[in-house]
């Protein structure tokens, strides 16, 4: 059985994330700052994290 994690950092806080195995393109949420995050690259088990924006729904009120 595995247990193999990825490493990287938060690109707003800077805070160090250790997560399960992702792959590019999936999301994933800072623990510190809340911010989401996509997976730009996975090399030798390090993550390029990259912020996405978030467009908040317009209700018209």
């Amino acid at each position: 059985m595995s247990t193999a994690t990825l490493t990287g950092v938060c690109p707003e806080c800077e805070t160090d994330l250790t997560v399960p195995p992702l792959v590019q393109g999936e999301t994933l949420s800072c623990p510190e700052c809340m911010l989401t995050l996509r997976v730009e690259a996975v090399d030798n088990g390090r993550l390029t994290l990259q912020m996405v924006e978030v467009q908040l729904r317009d209700w018209g009120q």
